[in-house]
């Protein structure tokens, strides 16, 4: 969805919610300079023209351990559209899985995973490559993590 009929304020709003959608309509509206109703009212529209998805909170995966990340790439054995909707339906199965992309290049598909250990990416792997026949599969563990966010970048 193009961004043309956001106003400066729509933009503020949107980069504050990213960073803390517990706050109240009325801290929310005194943080960019509205009343509590003109803030609601586009809030409320933001919501509804698909801007804000929706309202979530970020939990800890070391306290939940899914410490590790794990990203693993696929070629796939074939491209079809049975062969792709096998494949996508198996790895929306599996809850490790927490991004999933089809790429352009010499790799196909990239998946990021948490898990707890190898062991556990070890399931991961196998339900994979039970799943569908795969031409390559390899995998990258991440030792630090240096930036995350969840936060699309807003141009103000």
């Amino acid at each position: 969805m193009a961004d043309g009929g956001l106003d400066r304020i729509d933009r503020r709003i949107l980069e504050i919610v990213q960073e803390d959608a517990s706050l109240t309509v009325n801290e929310l509206a005194e943080a960019v300079a509205l009343s509590q109703n003109a803030c609601w009212r586009r809030l409320k529209r933001l919501e509804d023209e698909g801007y804000i998805l929706k309202r979530v909170a970020l939990v800890d995966p070391v306290k939940l351990g899914s410490a590790m990340v794990v990203f693993v790439t696929v070629r796939a054995a074939e491209h079809s559209d049975e062969w792709l909707a096998a494949f996508a339906g198996a790895v929306r199965t599996i809850p490790e899985v927490v991004e999933f992309y089809r790429m352009s290049g010499e790799v196909d598909y990239l998946l990021k995973l948490r898990v707890k250990d190898i062991a556990a990416y070890d399931g991961v792997y196998r339900r994979l490559i039970k799943a569908v026949r795969l031409l390559d599969i390899s995998s990258a563990f991440a030792m630090e993590e240096m930036k995350f966010t969840t936060a699309v970048p807003i141009a103000l």
